[in-house]
């Protein structure tokens, strides 16, 4: 039988069926099959050496590609289960995907692993990349599997497939060597062999079965992979990096807040941490009134019927919080949007009153898994940069380039200027039509096209309300985060029965665009703290300024200075300890102050101070009238 197969450059070639993806890469050149990883058939990534028995469109995915790394990672979870079972018999094995960096599988075993344990199972998964073992696919029937998982003591693939699989349906299989198999939908690389050595088993946690509590907990092991040892080698020193910036550690160090298990996933701001939120709330308002936002305030906790009504309570029930009063039932508020289309609809609105700005810092509450908690970047309770703005159709794409403007130059004035525009597309799970849809996008596309600006795009990854354009930035040491957000939605207006009235004197909806540009407050500081070290902008830094006197005989002095940099709107303290001065430096050195200002008893007679500046060695004596408008011209 011949089948026709139609390569990426549009010619077709005849091949007797069934044919590989190793064989057509073979028969291009050797070099190429040395260095393909899968294959591509149609839209679907395909083994290497599964047969194709079908006419196809194929290309040959060379494992410098980055649908290859992905399986690169897959693979690396399997061996990693495989070394576990192999050092750790009994170990129940569940599953264990790619991630964005790596990989990880989850575990169930009694003893804990430990440090130690990770490096034995990271040797002994090298040691079955030497062995090279062939990686082989088999179709097994429902039964077959079920039987076979059961046999091995594997109950928890066992209750997978009994609980998930239909009776009739098959499962893929794939065996490494002769002795290991793991129930998985694939692709993967010929051979443990092609894994290579670019991977690093980094730590464990503790996770449960199905991501619930109730049932058992497992152990989780992460890892990291990449195609090339270089690569590898390159995102360990940025961990390296990143352990030093920890946000935690900082936070500690520098006094700014702290967390405990009385309020999980909550954050306790001491005085220094609350200056730097107090001088980003003032800056991001500064920006809600230049650009004609109304700023508003809704309630912490509502009714569940408004939730009912919003759709929350059936898409987002379980990570929300409940509270009861009077036999009635409240929802602690998880997003700001319902509140603002209750103060929209408090009035009448005609199409000349549009668009409407509403912005609030709103307090917000997400009943986030315990697992998935990170310091103050991942919590459960959070403040957003919130806001939403009502308007029709037609004046959509003004909106988001408008927004767009604004985005760009906070982001700038924080200090980020790496920064990647992405507009997520609709998903398969949707609310409207696909003209709805259409518009809805093209508007967006049309919005960052009048921005000029270039944009990537997510297929599927949009609200299941409407499209949204996300802002990526990068930190200093070159990870990226999700910030920044605009997106479209026509159907919280009318599920919650906003409308104006059109010139036609008709009632209609408004388009809701909901957007916020540093997100989650907590979130956005964390990041802040680690893209500087620590060592923030003169500006945001909690305390801008330290006055140490050399001898006690000018703490007269200091004081009247630190007065007078308060006076200018300083955050400005006066160290009058009895200690050498250079102890004084050395410790607000370590407290990443960005001035000092020493004064000792010439100083206090010329009226003048002498400067140190973070980060320089030098140091330059002024007059104090001039040292107080240079720093004043600093904030």
């Amino acid at each position: 039988m011949s089948i026709q197969i139609t390569f990426p450059d549009g010619n077709v070639k005849s091949f007797d069926a069934p044919v590989t993806g190793l064989a057509i890469a073979q028969g291009i050149s050797p070099g190429l099959a040395k260095k393909a990883a899968v294959i591509k058939v149609d839209d679907a990534l395909w083994d290497l050496n599964r047969p194709i028995v079908r006419d196809a469109r194929i290309s040959i995915i060379t494992r410098d590609k980055p649908e290859a790394l992905e399986v690169i990672r897959h693979d690396a979870a399997h061996v990693l289960a495989q070394a576990v079972q192999e050092l750790f018999p009994g170990t129940q094995i569940t599953f264990g995907p790619a991630t964005e960096v790596g990989f990880y599988y989850d575990f169930a075993r009694d003893t804990p692993f430990t440090e130690a344990d990770l490096e034995a199972i990271e040797n002994k998964m090298r040691e079955i990349v030497k062995r090279d073992l062939p990686i082989k696919r088999e179709v097994w029937d429902r039964d077959a599997a079920l039987k076979h998982f059961e046999a091995a003591g594997e109950s928890f693939k066992a209750e997978w497939i009994r609980e998930g699989i239909a009776a009739d349906e098959e499962l893929s299989i794939y065996r490494q060597g002769d002795n290991w198999l793991d129930m998985c939908l694939g692709p993967h690389l010929p051979s443990t062999g092609k894994l290579g050595s670019a991977f690093k088993l980094i730590r464990v946690g503790g996770v449960y079965w199905r991501g619930d509590a109730n049932n058992a907990q497992l152990q989780r092991i992460y890892g990291v992979c990449f195609a090339t040892d270089d690569e590898l080698k390159a995102y360990l020193k940025q961990m390296e990096e990143a352990e030093k910036r920890d946000h935690r550690k900082l936070g500690k160090q520098l006094d700014l807040f702290h967390q405990q298990e009385e309020a999980p996933g909550m954050v306790f701001w001491h005085p220094k941490g609350w200056a730097i939120w107090q001088a980003v709330e003032q800056y991001v308002r500064g920006v809600y009134k230049a650009s004609g936002y109304q700023e508003v305030r809704g309630p912490q906790i509502m009714d569940v019927s408004l939730w009912k009504r919003s759709g929350h309570w059936d898409n987002y029930q379980e990570n929300m919080f409940f509270t009861e009063s009077e036999k009635r039932t409240y929802a602690v508020k998880p997003m700001n949007c319902p509140g603002h289309v209750q103060i929209y609809n408090a009035g009448l609105h005609s199409y000349r009153d549009l668009p409407i700005r509403y912005a609030e810092f709103g307090g917000c509450h997400r009943n986030e898994p315990s697992g998935a908690l990170h310091g103050i970047m991942r919590v459960r309770a959070f403040t957003q940069d919130d806001g939403h703005i009502f308007c029709m159709p037609e004046q959509v794409e003004g909106e988001v380039t408008a927004f767009h403007q604004q985005a760009m130059q906070v982001y700038a004035d924080f200090g980020f200027t790496d920064l990647a525009v992405k507009l997520a597309l609709r998903p398969d799970k949707r609310l409207g039509t696909d003209e709805a849809w259409d518009r809805a996008e093209n508007a967006l596309r049309a919005a960052l096209r009048a921005a000029g600006v270039a944009w990537e795009e997510l297929p599927g990854e949009g609200a299941f309300y409407g499209p949204k354009i996300e802002y990526h930035l990068k930190d200093s040491i070159g990870r990226s985060w999700q910030v920044g957000t605009i997106q479209f939605d026509p159907m919280m207006p009318e599920r919650l029965d906003a409308s104006y009235i059109d010139e036609s004197s008709q009632r209609v909806r408004p388009i809701m665009l909901h957007r916020a540009i540093v997100g989650s407050m907590e979130r956005f500081i964390g990041i802040l703290i680690e893209h500087h070290a620590g060592a923030l902008p003169f500006w945001l830094s909690p305390v801008q300024a330290v006055v140490a006197p050399i001898v006690s005989d000018a703490d007269g002095y200091a004081s009247e200075v630190c007065e007078l940099l308060k006076g200018e709107g300083l955050r400005a303290q006066a160290d009058l300890r009895n200690e050498k001065i250079n102890y004084k430096i050395r410790e607000h050195a370590l407290q990443k102050i960005p001035v000092i200002l020493v004064v000792g008893r010439k100083e206090a007679e010329e009226r003048t101070v002498t400067l140190r500046l973070r980060g320089i060695d030098a140091q330059e004596t002024l007059p104090l009238d001039q040292a107080l408008a240079r720093l004043k011209a600093m904030r």
